[in-house]
């Protein structure tokens, strides 16, 4: 069980630090709405133009990356559970 636990416990560590870059990448990009903070990412954009969209779009990428990836490991997490418990 250690090994499955720790496979799991590596996919779910692998995820958040995934996760983790990708929102320090793209905080590290300039903000896309004169005046709001770079980390401020549910403000109300500016007149959208292909850079907001593109940023748009990235950010909701990577949320769907990082809830694909937490969803795998969290159903590796619920098999070793459901195999101790058989």
């Amino acid at each position: 069980m250690a090994d499955a636990t720790t496979a799991a416990r590596d996919r779910i560590d692998r995820a958040l630090a995934l996760l983790e870059r990708k929102v320090l990448d793209l905080k590290a990009r300039p903000a896309f709405a004169p005046g709001v903070a770079d980390d401020d990412l549910f403000a109300i954009p500016a007149p959208a133009g292909p850079d907001e969209h593109r940023r748009i779009a990235e950010l909701e990428a990577a949320g769907r990356d990082a809830s694909a990836a937490l969803a795998a490991a969290a159903m590796a997490v619920r098999d070793i559970l459901a195999r101790d418990d058989a």
